[in-house]
């Protein structure tokens, strides 16, 4: 009997034991949190080009305002409005009949001017051989002499009027200064115009190529040359530019930027950059707005990464979640720039090698632990699920 009880205790111990073993694996499983999987890529360094993107308007290559030169009825147009014209063409006819015999009448003084030239000069000629005889006086030859030098005058004089009287009768026929695309006509045949008078006949534009006035702010500029200087970010070699329009559709054809103007607006405090596209087909007109983005450098290390890998505290401040030591979860505060190519810029906070945490955000917290995975392999699995 007594055998039995020894028997029954010793087996009360064993059962005691071993659930207490199982009691103390399952406490000490409850206390250590099991690792959660996410999908993380390694941030990586890169040469960048950073682009901006400015307002502008674009404006004409050329432009002329057509005036008459001289004073008269306009007799007739010759153009259609809103078309192309060459330089050259004729745009309107004044009246030239007044100008023509004001040519005329200058012709008309040259030929006078021109005999009495041959009739001093023969005389001085002839004084000539005289004075040498003592034929004549010294007074008679010195009379002779300054009246055929008076006779050259009249004629250089008279050939002069005659030059103004032919550029009078030239500028009767109105002539476009430049090629370009026309616009409407501010007179009609029958006006009156008169010489240089502040109403414009009509105004010529060049369309192709076209110029774009883009606007960029001061402080933009001076925070862009500090970054040069600084070495942050490394001047652009390629000025090309290209324009987003009104619908926003890309305009097809790139442009170049040709210069920056030196002053600053007082009233908005930004500064002129102006870019020349070519136009052929015409889609850009003068004071149309566009975008234009252009490149304001490289920057030689830029670091990318998804956009929706970047959260928010409550502070409003940009946060990424890195693996940090011990495979936990680290929250790094970062300075976000520009957005290219659906990625942030990033300028402080992550440094090249750091493994962000781009899925799995939603399951996990600082100081969690977790289980890197690369994200490439994460979607090769939820495609094969």
């Amino acid at each position: 009997m007594r055998q039995i009880v020894k028997i029954a205790s010793v087996i009360s111990v064993a059962l005691w034991m071993t659930a207490c073993g199982k009691e103390e694996a399952q406490g000490q499983a409850a206390a250590t949190p099991r690792s959660t999987e996410v999908g993380v890529i390694k941030v990586v360094s890169q040469a960048q080009a950073i682009q901006v993107e400015l307002p502008g308007r674009s404006k004409a290559f050329l432009e002329a305002e057509v005036r008459p030169q001289v004073s008269g009825i306009i007799m007739e147009r010759g153009f259609v409005e809103g078309t192309d014209v060459k330089k050259g063409q004729s745009l309107y006819q004044i009246d030239p009949s007044t100008y023509k015999a004001a040519l005329a009448s200058a012709e008309a003084d040259l030929s006078r001017a021109n005999a009495s030239l041959a009739s001093n000069k023969a005389r001085a000629a002839r004084y000539q051989e005289l004075i040498k005889t003592n034929a004549i006086s010294q007074q008679d030859f010195d009379d002779a002499d300054a009246a055929y030098k008076e006779a050259i005058a009249s004629v250089m004089v008279a050939k002069a009027a005659l030059h103004t009287a032919k550029i009078n009768l030239e500028y009767t026929q109105v002539q476009a200064p430049i090629s370009g695309r026309i616009g409407k006509s501010y007179v009609t045949p029958g006006a009156l115009v008169t010489a240089n008078q502040s109403q414009m006949l009509a105004t010529i534009q060049q369309l192709d190529p076209i110029n774009v006035d883009i606007a960029q702010s001061s402080a933009q500029l001076l925070r862009l040359k500090s970054r040069l200087k600084q070495g942050a970010l490394q001047a652009a070699d390629n000025a090309n530019v290209t324009l987003i329009l009104e619908d926003g559709s890309q305009y097809p054809h790139s442009g170049l930027l040709r210069f920056s103007e030196v002053n600053v607006d007082e009233n908005t405090g930004s500064v002129t950059l102006r870019a020349e596209f070519p136009n052929p087909d015409g889609i850009l007109l003068p004071g149309m707005y566009v975008r234009a983005v252009l490149n304001t450098g490289t920057d030689p290390e830029a670091i990318l990464v998804p956009q929706k890998a970047i959260t928010r505290n409550s502070k409003g401040q940009a946060v990424a979640m890195v693996i940090g030591a011990d495979n936990k979860v680290e929250p790094r505060v970062v300075t976000t720039a520009e957005v290219i190519d659906h990625q942030w810029r990033i300028t402080q906070g992550l440094a090249a090698g750091d493994q962000l945490i781009v899925e799995g955000l939603q399951k996990i917290r600082p100081g969690a632990p977790v289980v890197g995975k690369p994200l490439s392999d994460m979607q090769s699995d939820k495609q094969q699920k």
